[in-house]
């Protein structure tokens, strides 16, 4: 059975994101990977929330 027929399994990932430096977070996580799934409001009015996710790489 090759690779290709199996399902992508996912990792995920939950962290605040200041608003006045998002960009940047964002710019970072991308590079290791995550996707951006989601950003919903944060405890204070400055802070989001981001939910993200990558695939998981057999053997890693």
């Amino acid at each position: 059975m090759s690779d290709a027929s199996q399902p992508t399994k996912w990792e995920y990932f939950v962290a605040p994101v200041l608003s006045h430096v998002a960009q940047q977070i964002l710019n970072n996580f991308g590079a290791d990977g995550w996707e951006l799934v989601q950003l919903a409001p944060g405890p204070n009015p400055d802070t989001l929330v981001g939910y993200f996710k990558r695939p998981i790489v057999a053997g890693a």
